[in-house]
C-alpha cells in the first residue's frame, strides 16, 4: 500500500515527466522525421524505438534503484503509445525491452502484462485511423463531456472514447494485478477510491499529452509543407509566364529581320535556339550569377545583331566575389530586355547597357543601368517606382516569393537620362526545393559545367 500523498506527488510529476519528455523529444529533426514519416523501414522504425527506449528504460531503473520515485517509470504508457503508432509487432518489441530492468528484480509480472498491453494497444492502432489516434484529449473530463453532449442528441460509437476507456481499463486490470501480486508486477494501489479513480485515468492523461504535442507538431510541419508547396506553384507560374513573354519579344525582333536582313536573322534563330535550350535544361530555383550572366550574354547578342553595334553598347562591371553567389534563374533577362525597350529604343542614336555587381555588407547587389529615355512622369523629377510591365513584376514577385524582406528591388529613373535597377539579396539564399545553400551551388556549379 502505497501512501495518498506519495500517490498524488507521483501522479503530478508523471504528468510533467511525459510533457517534458515529449517535448524533449519533438525538438530533435531525426525524431520528427522518424515520427511523422508515412512509410517507415526496418532500421528507421528501430531507431524510432531507439528514441523511446533508451530515456525510459533509464526510467524503470531508476524507479526500481531509488526508493519512492515511482514517476520515472511510464513503461505502461509508452507501450500504450508505440501500439498505437507503430502496431503490434513493434510495441510487444519494445514491451521486452522496458521489461528487462522489471524481471531481473523478480517483478516477473511485467513482461507478460506490458506484451498484452502492446498486442491489444497495437490492435487498435490498427483498428482505428490514424487520425483518430493523433486527435486523442489529454483532457478526459472534456472527452466525456462531449461523448455524452454527442449521444445525447445522436447516439454512435466513439473511438475516442473507446480508446479512452481502453487504456483506463488496462490501468484498471494493472492495479488488480499489483493488488493480487504486489512484488510480482508494479502498480500504484491505494484502498481510497477516489484516488484509485485518479490512478485510472492518469494513463489516458500521459498518452494524450505526448499525442497532443506531437500532433501540434505535426500539423505544424503540413502547413509549412502546404505553404511550400504554395510558394513552388506561384514560383513556376511565374517561370510559366515569363518563358513564352520571352519568347514572344525574340521572335519579333527575329521577323522584322527576316525578309530585309535574312542571314542576320539566321544568326538570331541559332543563338535563340541556345537559349531555348538553355531554358529547357533542368535547373533549380536558382543559379549562380555567373550562369545567369551567361545566359543574358546570349540575350544580348541576339539584340546587339537587332540594333547593330553602333546602337547598343554594353558594359560588365562585375566583383569576381559575387560570380559564385545564387541569384533566382532568369533574373537580369526581363530587366535588360525592359531597359531595351523602353528605354533605349525610343532614342535614334541607341545607348549603353551597364550590368554590375557588388558586395554591401553581408549582401551583394545586381544592378541594371541604361542611359536612355528614362520615365517620363509629371512633374518631371528624380523617381522611385515600383516598375511596370510583365518582365518587371515577374522579378519583383519572385524576390518576394523566395526572399520575403530580405530582398530589395529599387527602380530609380531621370527622365533623359537613364534607369537604374538595383537589386539587393542576402549572401546566403533561403533553401530552395529542401537543398541546403551548399548543395545548391554545387549542383548549379555541376550544371554550368555540363
Amino acid at each position: 500500500m502505497v501512501d495518498h500523498k506519495l500517490i498524488l506527488i507521483t501522479l503530478l510529476v508523471k504528468l510533467g515527466v511525459a510533457a517534458s519528455v515529449s517535448s524533449a523529444l519533438a525538438r530533435s529533426r531525426v525524431f520528427q522525421r522518424l515520427l511523422f514519416a508515412e512509410h517507415r523501414n526496418g532500421r528507421q522504425t528501430l531507431g524510432l524505438l531507439a528514441f523511446f527506449l533508451a530515456p525510459l528504460t533509464l526510467g524503470v531503473w531508476a524507479r526500481i534503484s531509488v526508493p519512492n520515485f515511482y514517476a520515472a517509470d511510464i513503461s505502461f504508457e509508452t507501450v500504450t503509445l508505440l501500439g498505437l503508432l507503430l502496431g503490434p509487432g513493434w510495441a510487444m518489441l519494445s514491451a521486452l525491452v522496458l521489461a528487462f530492468p522489471a524481471v531481473i528484480r523478480h517483478e516477473y509480472l511485467a513482461a507478460p502484462f506490458l506484451l498484452a498491453v502492446g498486442v491489444i494497444s497495437g490492435i487498435f492502432g490498427v483498428w482505428v485511423e490514424k487520425e483518430e489516434v493523433w486527435s486523442f484529449t489529454p483532457f478526459v473530463d472534456l472527452s466525456i463531456y462531449r461523448w455524452v453532449r454527442r449521444n445525447l442528441r445522436q447516439p454512435k460509437f466513439d473511438r475516442q472514447i473507446a480508446l479512452l476507456m481502453l487504456i483506463a481499463g488496462m490501468e484498471i486490470a494493472r492495479d488488480w494485478l499489483a493488488s493480487r501480486y504486489p512484488h510480482r508486477l508494479f502498480g500504484l494501489y491505494t484502498d481510497a477510491w477516489w484516488l484509485r479513480v485518479l490512478v485510472w485515468l492518469c494513463a489516458p492523461m500521459v498518452v494524450g499529452i505526448c499525442l497532443k504535442m506531437w500532433n501540434a507538431l505535426r500539423i505544424e510541419l503540413k502547413l509549412e509543407e502546404q505553404k511550400r508547396l504554395v510558394l513552388e506553384a506561384r514560383l513556376d507560374a511565374l517561370q510559366r509566364q515569363i518563358n513564352p513573354h520571352f519568347l514572344f519579344n525574340t521572335l519579333n525582333s527575329i521577323a522584322s529581320l527576316v525578309r530585309f536582313r535574312p542571314d542576320l536573322a539566321r544568326e538570331m534563330i541559332v543563338k535563340l535556339a541556345n537559349l531555348l535550350r538553355a531554358l529547357l535544361k533542368d535547373h533549380g530555383t536558382y543559379v549562380l550569377l555567373r550562369e545567369e550572366l551567361s545566359f543574358t550574354d546570349d540575350y544580348l547578342d541576339i539584340e546587339v545583331v537587332r540594333f547593330g553595334t553602333e546602337k547598343l553598347r554594353v558594359v560588365k562591371e562585375l566583383d569576381e566575389r559575387t560570380l559564385d553567389f545564387l541569384v533566382p534563374s532568369i533574373l537580369l533577362q526581363p530587366l535588360i530586355e525592359n531597359s531595351i525597350k523602353h528605354g533605349l529604343e525610343p532614342r535614334l542614336h541607341g545607348g549603353t547597357i551597364t550590368i554590375r555587381s557588388r558586395m554591401q555588407g553581408e549582401s551583394f547587389v545586381v544592378e541594371v543601368e541604361d542611359d536612355g529615355v528614362g520615365i517620363v512622369l509629371k512633374p518631371p523629377s528624380a523617381l522611385e517606382r515600383r516598375g511596370a510591365g510583365i518582365g518587371m513584376k515577374n522579378v519583383r514577385e519572385r524576390l518576394e516569393v523566395l526572399y520575403g524582406n530580405r530582398a530589395r528591388f529599387t527602380v530609380v529613373s531621370r527622365p533623359g537620362r537613364g534607369t537604374l535597377v538595383s537589386i539587393e539579396l542576402p549572401v546566403d539564399s533561403p533553401e530552395s526545393n529542401g537543398k541546403s545553400v551548399t548543395e545548391s551551388r554545387i549542383q548549379a556549379r555541376a550544371s554550368s559545367d555540363s
